[in-house]
């Protein structure tokens, strides 16, 4: 795609500092693409070193009391100290901080963490025109507000990436094959701890998996404390038919409010499933899978009521959605209880609510 002439700087020399290291100048123009090289500043190191300019309303801290709180001084190891060193040598030469002499203070409280930036920004878009606009917004407005990406991080025009466990594309959504091998992979739980693990990684893809919340029934009751492991060989097949209902796990397409969309929902003694579907010219796929645990308060409500409170809560889930569609959508669900709720003269209290 190219650029009209009117939009190209003069020279691309002008978007550089001329602190700016020749062989990071090269790096930066072969990351990014040439059609956004009229950016090629917000890609630079040295000019995201330096202090922003003043903004009208400038980030001040004001003080609650008289006087400030006094912290606790805590020692420090000797690999700590110069890293401390090292990071105020560093922002005293960038002048982002200055020497200064005070009553009070606090030692400085170290938390390991990778890095500490503004991270992702995902650009998504339907087509590459679309894209080069909006990819071009995202870095104008980066540097209106003396904002900086770093080009070793950045990719562009992908048709598919990676971000918190989730493969997104032009196909939809699914699951890293990295965490779904780590599913396969993982032990039957030996112990409370163990199972709380399992279920805390396994509970971050329930939308894949179809009547989950049934699934991991068997599993849910060892969380008492009063629970025995190892697990029970129903228990432990239940475990075992999860991790293969990962390794089946559909793509859930991207939501289109043009297209014909059925829910379907389903009541279980202990548990609530329900999909919403939308029909393509490829036949019926699930956007996204939904299931609940009845809490101990609905476990002794009539399959009635409890088919009603799911076709509730299915609403109320995915409302957003439904209220998105272009034309009404269908409703899959037992025909009996439903047919008992509208031919029952009087409600109960549940129902009514």
């Amino acid at each position: 795609m190219d650029l009209p002439p009117s939009s190209y700087h003069d020279s691309l020399e002008e978007l550089w500092d001329e602190e700016e290291e020749p062989e990071e100048i090269e790096t930066v123009m072969k990351v990014v693409p040439p059609v956004y090289h009229q950016y090629l500043d917000v890609f630079s190191k040295v000019k995201a070193e330096k202090l922003p300019p003043h903004h009208t309303c400038d980030h001040h801290i004001e003080m609650v009391g008289s006087l400030p709180p006094v912290g606790v001084i805590y020692y420090l190891s000797n690999q700590v100290s110069d890293t401390l060193r090292a990071y105020i040598s560093e922002n005293v030469e960038k002048a982002f901080i200055r020497p200064q002499s005070s009553s009070t203070g606090a030692t400085v409280l170290f938390v390991q963490k990778k890095y500490g930036s503004l991270y992702e920004i995902i650009v998504f878009s339907k087509s590459e025109e679309e894209n080069f606009t909006h990819v071009s917004t995202v870095l104008s407005r980066l540097r209106a507000n003396n904002l900086f990406a770093k080009a070793s991080k950045c990719l562009f025009h992908l048709s598919s990436v990676g971000y918190l466990g989730y493969i997104f594309s032009s196909e939809g959504l699914k699951m890293e094959q990295a965490k779904v091998q780590k599913i396969l992979n993982w032990p039957p739980p030996r112990s409370l701890k163990a199972l709380q693990q399992f279920l805390g990684f396994a509970n971050f893809f329930p939308h894949f998996i179809k009547n989950y919340s049934k699934k991991i029934s068997s599993l849910t009751s060892y969380l008492k404390k009063d629970s025995h492991f190892p697990l029970n060989e129903k228990s432990l097949r239940q475990f075992n038919q999860l991790k293969e209902a990962f390794t089946t796990a559909p793509v859930l397409p991207h939501f289109n409010p043009s297209l014909p969309t059925i829910l379907e929902t389903d009541a279980s003694y202990y548990a609530l499933g329900a999909v919403l579907n939308q029909v393509s010219d490829s036949g019926k796929h699930p956007i996204p899978l939904d299931s609940c645990k009845l809490l101990p308060e609905a476990l002794n409500h009539d399959i009635c009521d409890k088919e009603l409170l799911g076709r509730v809560g299915s609403l109320k889930c995915w409302r957003a959605f439904l209220l998105s569609l272009s034309s009404s959508f269908e409703v899959l669900t037992n025909p009996s209880s439903l047919q008992y709720l509208i031919s029952s003269k009087i409600l109960t209290h549940h129902q009514a609510c």
